[in-house]
């Protein structure tokens, strides 16, 4: 397969190995919601993403059903909002330390392929197999973005680059720029081709139109004619442009929900034998009138949809009129993303502005895309990750996604600039949370909260390990915990960090003596691994890997099955 080159790859290929690992430090008095803690689901991590998301592996690699990341569009303007300036003086910082003298000189488009690559190596390993991965990007780096892809997640696993078509460009000389692009990849598409898996979005508008449905029925019972009546003219009162108004075909009901009379004829594809065959209407008992081309069903079909209580069928007055087979709402509401789509990109813009003021944040995404996306692709309970959290768009989508699940989808947020994690990334989100008073618009009216709650994090100071390579003394056993289970296991740490035990995986037990897990800190006490430790671990009766200081068993530790590492120095991370 072909593979891209430019100047500082072999500096950046492997340097997602040389970033070391660090600590996430909760900062409680930027934290939202009541379920702040470490099981809050939910995280807004203010760091380099780079470090960030290398902090976060331990715990999460593997994990996530769902990526999606708007890098730096790599315009070339240094006027570039923050998270789209790859000539930021900390990318340039990086690039100096990374690529030396030689990023000094470095072309933007070098620049700007240095800074992903390990990026999205990184990101990569936290993708779950049947997970997925979403970039944005424009004209500038689509080629280059596309090539890197294939490269590091693998050209089979390509899904597609959706076109975005966003609005009217008025300030082009040659031609009018009008979309930007999404490219779509798989962890493994194979496994979900095996898994039958298939990727559709919600309908616009659908919900609400079903929810106004629901409302009509608890006022009228099952007086359709009425619901209909009134679904008729709600329809109506929509603005021109509105997405409900796109479903006003459905106005018809019956006890089973609300459903547009759908063509019943045979396709005109010229089949001689298509199905011919009377179908009584129910109040003269006559034949109904039969299309030219016949019925679109099987006989047996539309006896079985005929005896359902309420018939699947839906008759007119009498039977001079062709049946319709009924289609209900509720049971085509999903549809897939087509490869092309529109959506004004000034009601991202609009949106930010009321919750943060005018020009809070330039050049935003929009939340209902970002929804779609991730809608199409997540379940209840999933996680979705974004390393570039900008205006905290990814996070306000999930918080939408939540007011239809059962369980709450979680998210995890990384935004670089301190300035704008706390003021632009944070603010948003917790307002989404909690509600808000539009800040700009002529409706002022108060917006209630979509509920839920983050944890907020900064990256800690210094690395895990110090200077000389020993594990830092403010370190807890929870938090090696997951540095021991990652460096093993390779995933993400999702056991209960109380017990020597940390799990089994693929068939060993894996164990660590740290910090007093046995109540015991002394040198030659809990830390080490004796005869008398041993016999205090919870048992397994297979093999075994147990991390600790040092291993004074002699002999005994084969016979038990057990496969010595010594902290700091088997941690190889």
């Amino acid at each position: 397969m072909p593979t891209l080159n430019w100047i500082g790859k072999d500096a950046v290929v492997r340097h997602h190995k040389d970033v070391p690992f660090r600590l996430l430090e909760p900062v409680p008095e930027l934290s939202c919601g009541e379920a702040q803690g470490a099981d809050s689901g939910n995280l807004i991590v203010q760091g380099d993403n780079l470090h960030a998301l290398k902090a976060l592996l331990p715990r999460y690699a593997g994990q996530v059903k769902c990526i999606y990341i708007d890098p730096p569009y790599n315009t070339g303007n240094e006027g570039w909002a923050y998270n789209d300036n790859v000539s930021s003086p900390e990318i340039r910082r990086w690039l100096g330390e990374v690529v030396g003298k030689e990023g000094e000189t470095l072309d933007r488009h070098d620049r700007w392929l240095c800074m992903m690559y390990p990026r999205l190596v990184l990101l990569k390993q936290f993708l779950r197999e049947d997970g997925a991965i979403f970039v944005s990007i424009d004209d500038n780096e689509v080629g280059n973005l596309q090539a890197l892809m294939r490269e590091i997640f693998g050209a089979a696993n390509e899904v597609a680059t959706i076109v975005w078509e966003k609005g009217k460009k008025g300030d082009s000389k040659l031609v009018s720029v009008t979309h930007e692009y999404i490219v779509a990849f798989a962890r493994n598409k194979a496994l979900l081709k095996e898994r039958k898996v298939r990727w559709r979005r919600k309908k616009p508008g659908i919900d609400t139109v079903l929810e106004h449905y629901a409302s009509l029925q608890e006022k009228h019972g099952d007086d359709h004619v009425a619901i209909r009546k009134e679904m008729m003219a709600w329809y109506r009162a929509l603005p021109k442009g509105d997405p409900r108004k796109g479903h006003k075909h459905y106005n018809c009901s019956d006890k089973r929900g609300l459903y547009f009379p759908d063509n019943f004829h045979g396709p005109d594809d010229g089949r001689e034998n298509r199905p011919r065959y009377p179908i009584l209407h129910p109040v003269t008992h006559q034949p109904c009138a039969m299309p030219s081309t016949g019925w679109r069903w099987e006989e047996d079909t539309t006896k079985a949809a005929l005896a359902e209580d309420p018939p699947r069928i839906h008759f007119g007055k009498d039977h001079t009129t062709i049946p319709n087979r009924k289609s209900y709402l509720f049971e085509i509401d999903e549809e897939p993303m087509m490869s092309v789509f529109y959506k004004d990109g000034r009601a991202a813009t609009l949106e930010v502005e009321v919750i943060l003021g005018a020009g809070a944040f330039p050049f935003p995404k929009d939340s209902e895309v970002i929804a779609d996306l991730i809608g199409m692709v997540v379940e209840p309970g999933d996680l979705v990750l974004d390393s570039f959290g900008g205006s905290g768009t990814t996070a306000h989508a999930v918080l939408k996604l939540n007011q239809h699940s059962k369980e709450p989808v979680r998210f995890i947020l990384v935004e670089l600039n301190n300035d704008v994690a706390r003021h632009k990334t944070r603010e948003r989100v917790r307002k989404a949370i909690e509600g808000y008073t539009p800040l700009t618009g002529k409706k002022r009216a108060p917006v209630e909260g979509l509920g839920g709650s983050f944890q907020f994090c900064r990256l800690s100071a210094e690395p895990l390990f110090d200077a000389d390579g020993q594990i830092r003394a403010d370190v807890r056993f929870a938090q090696l915990a997951e540095f021991v289970w990652f460096a093993e296991t390779g995933s993400g740490f999702t056991g209960a960090a109380d017990s020597p035990l940390l799990g089994v995986h693929e068939g060993r037990a894996i164990y660590l003596l740290y910090n007093g897990i046995l109540k015991d800190k002394s040198v030659a006490g809990g830390n080490v691994l004796t005869g008398p430790v041993f016999d205090m671990l919870p048992v397994f009766a297979g093999s075994k890997v147990i991390y600790a200081a040092a291993n004074r068993m002699g002999g005994r530790a084969a016979r038990e099955g057990i496969t010595f590492k010594q902290t700091p120095y088997a941690l190889d991370l």
